[in-house]
């Protein structure tokens, strides 16, 4: 997955701050992924947790060395929650409530 720098032509929703990411300001867009402020992606921040939003520890990763935090998906998942039941149906439920555009049906 590769981030474009460019001038947004629409509003979209930051996936790091959830915030808004106004028409004509610089942000970086991945196709089928979202729109990320170019200051939020300049930020070397843990990805959040895509179930319960915490941290989901990147620094204790087993995929540290090989991650690259500006191109990685959000949807990595938490120790945490990894140790859930139901992990599976839990993992799908939070992909479907934050990426509602997939049209994945459970």
């Amino acid at each position: 997955m590769s981030w474009i720098k460019i001038t947004m032509k629409f509003d979209g929703k930051c996936l790091v701050c959830n915030q808004k990411v106004k028409s004509k300001e610089i942000g970086l867009w991945s196709k089928g992924v979202g729109v990320k402020h170019e200051k939020c992606a300049e930020q070397n921040e843990e990805i959040k947790c895509i179930i319960c939003g915490g941290n989901s520890g990147c620094q204790t990763c087993e995929f540290l060395e090989n991650c690259d935090l500006q191109k990685v998906s959000q949807l990595c998942i938490c120790k945490k929650c990894e140790d859930s039941q139901d992990l599976f149906s839990t993992y799908q439920s939070a992909v479907i409530k934050k990426f509602p555009i997939l049209k994945i049906q459970e």
